[in-house]
């Protein structure tokens, strides 16, 4: 796909450049520091929410059920709660803010835009829409069936936005592809909004997912998007030098043995297979796509060699401490979405009003 070395792809780091690149000291201790928040958050996504389930319950919990010493007919509450509910949770937390992160980083880069965002492509409105259509036309409630929906509905908006948004005589741009994302998203959204609107039962179905949340999955919802996101996964990692020699124009990308036109193609393939599964499995989740990439750019400096990784570990940071605090809120929990927008929305305001934004 490329000729050029790393060194050569890697964006230059002036010293007067607020994103200039962190140094292997700074960047080792980002990624040592990002592992252990992560596995504290994850342990205590496992006894934090209702209930009075301590940590050492937790572990006593775990420590049998990996050793197989959990009686197969005689579990209590806890370990029904445990194993059961918040063990899929935290593991789909953690998949879906890597998805959800690692697609946000290269959009982003595709688009050589700090404030673009997955959702841009009409993936999420793809998906919500086939979840609308299927509970309205063939009764399927929100489950194992509507992630393959979901994930239908990601993949045809994501081929229809491509194909429209590369037609013409001058061929596609990142910025002709947002704004066909866009237009596609908001058709698919006013159609679902109508069919929701004219039958309530089917807006009762979908309401919850709708929102972005994690409660109630189980691991056949993670089985069923996992093929999509280690495929997705597997992708975006390929890409960084690509993307690197991208953020240099597509011009000097040429020069340096890139092929800009591919680079999108599969980044875009990439973005659709993670946004769209996590999408299918958590429903439509705001803000972390944005938030992540744009601080690890001002953590790390603009090297996607670091960027892309890391947004792996951090995004799933983000989800878990998001996933916590919708417990803790309220004793009947608010979606996980909801906290992603509160926590989202005033990034974005903060970002979009700092003089240092500027195309990537």
């Amino acid at each position: 796909m490329t000729t050029l070395t790393p060194e050569a792809a890697a964006p230059s780091a002036d010293p007067a450049d607020p994103q200039r690149a962190a140094s292997p000291r700074r960047r080792a201790g980002v990624v040592l520091l990002a592992l252990g928040i992560l596995v504290v958050l994850a342990w205590a996504s496992l006894f934090v929410g209702s209930g009075d389930i301590t940590a050492a319950r937790t572990w006593e919990i775990l420590g049998a059920w990996i050793r197989g010493e959990l009686p197969a007919g005689d579990r209590d509450t806890a370990v029904l709660i445990i194993l059961e509910r918040r063990l899929p949770r935290t593991v789909l937390a953690v998949l879906v803010g890597a998805a959800l992160g690692l697609s946000g980083t290269l959009m982003q880069a595709l688009t050589r835009n700090p404030l673009a965002d997955p959702g841009l492509l009409g993936v999420n409105a793809g998906a919500y829409t086939a979840v609308v259509i299927g509970s309205a036309t063939m009764g399927i409630t929100v489950g194992t069936g509507h992630v393959w929906l979901a994930l239908g509905g990601a993949l045809v908006t994501a081929v229809v936005v491509y194909g429209v948004g590369t037609s013409g005589r001058l061929g596609g741009s990142p910025a002709k592809l947002v704004l066909t994302g866009v237009a596609v998203g908001a058709v698919l959204s006013g159609l679902s909004f109508a069919i929701t609107l004219a039958m309530p039962e089917v807006f009762d179905k979908v309401r919850f997912w709708s929102a972005g949340s994690l409660q109630g999955r189980t691991f056949d919802e993670i089985t069923a998007v996992l093929p999509f996101l280690a495929a997705g996964t597997a992708l975006a990692l390929l890409l960084p030098p690509a993307l690197n020699a991208l953020a240099l124009g597509d011009d000097a990308a040429v020069a340096l043995g890139s092929r800009p036109a591919l680079t999108r193609i599969l980044g875009l393939a990439a973005i659709t297979l993670l946004c769209g599964a996590a999408t299918a499995a958590a429903g439509p989740l705001s803000f972390i796509g944005l938030i992540v990439p744009h601080a690890l750019r001002m953590i790390l400096g603009p090297d996607h060699r670091w960027l892309v990784p890391m947004s792996l570990l951090a995004a799933p940071i983000l989800m878990l401490a998001a996933d916590e605090l919708a417990r803790l809120v309220v004793a009947a929990e608010l979606p996980t979405g909801v906290v992603t927008a509160f926590l989202g929305a005033p990034v974005l305001i903060a970002l979009t009003r700092r003089k240092g934004v500027r195309e990537l």
